[in-house]
């Protein structure tokens, strides 16, 4: 009797996949912890776009920048950060066109922070999938070794040795593939619409700070 059929399915799995295996555990841990880092650091540079922008632009109509700078210094992120870049030229009597430069620096700035590690999660996935092949390489290699030194009695059950050490190292390869890029994909789309609040939020302030140029202290 086969010492792993009375082991828990993905055990099984595991064992019988071979020291691939290891890797693609070890791809697997540092995707999930990538996942949680960007889960948590994107929590932490959200901000409700319409409950900010109601309010810092009410206080511009009102012509109180220095509470609209305070407003947004209570919560940093790249949002607030560019709305306060362009308030602080605003408030120094810059023209027009250096208070949209003073914005569009702060964007490049804070984009970095936004994409962080995602980046990684690609290059994650990408490599799930080469070590899943190069784990069904070996263990091919290995059946057929197998086979051709054993009795005729022996040859189908190290085939099928072989063959299940191969599929095991693709399918959990691939497993994590696709979480990798899954959530590659939701970040990304998280990120786009993060830099697009930036660029709206920022034109918007600026044709604001223009209407009511002669309210602003």
């Amino acid at each position: 009797m086969n010492q792993t059929e009375n082991m828990p399915f993905l055990v099984r799995a595991f064992v019988e996949g071979g020291p691939v295996m290891y890797v693609i555990l070890f791809i697997g841990i540092i995707t999930v912890l990538l996942v949680v880092e960007r889960f948590l650091a994107l929590k932490n540079l959200s901000i409700d776009k319409k409950e900010f922008t109601d309010n810092i632009f009410g206080m511009i109509v009102r012509g109180d920048l220095k509470q609209a700078i305070s407003y947004c210094d209570a919560r940093q992120t790249p949002l607030t950060n560019t709305v306060k870049s362009g308030l602080v030229a605003a408030m120094n009597k810059r023209p027009d066109e250096e208070i949209q430069v003073a914005m569009d620096a702060t964007v490049l700035r804070e984009n970095p922070k936004l994409e962080g590690w995602t980046s990684f999660l690609a290059v994650t996935g990408n490599v799930a999938v080469l070590a899943g092949l190069l784990g069904t390489i070996i263990g091919m290699i290995g059946s057929f070794r197998a086979v051709a030194a054993a009795d005729p009695a022996e040859k189908a059950q190290r085939l099928s040795e072989g063959i299940s050490h191969a599929l095991n190292c693709t399918a959990a390869g691939l497993l994590v593939a696709i979480v990798s890029i899954v959530f590659y994909g939701y970040f990304q789309l998280r990120i786009q619409r993060a830099e697009n609040d930036m660029v709206e939020s920022s034109m918007s302030l600026l044709n604001l700070v223009v209407a009511n140029r002669d309210k602003l202290n």
